[in-house]
């Protein structure tokens, strides 16, 4: 069986625990839990080279609170 679908994080605040992250389902947008809210990210056309292969690129677009 093959590992869950990930991303590469492009964007938002420097202190984000992990740039590379599952996308569960693969999707339009990922919510990122962080500082006692959530950033949020878009997927992209892109595609960024990972020591964990090709992955797709989400940039990031806003945080808002809990």
């Amino acid at each position: 069986m093959g590992s869950s679908p990930k991303a590469v994080l492009e964007g938002g605040p420097s202190d984000l625990s992990q740039r590379i992250v599952p996308i569960t389902p693969p999707g339009i947008e990922l919510r990122v839990p962080h500082d006692g809210g959530y950033e949020r990210f878009r997927a992209t056309p892109r595609r960024r080279d990972t020591t964990e292969g090709s992955l797709p690129v989400y940039e990031w677009f806003e945080h808002i609170e809990h």
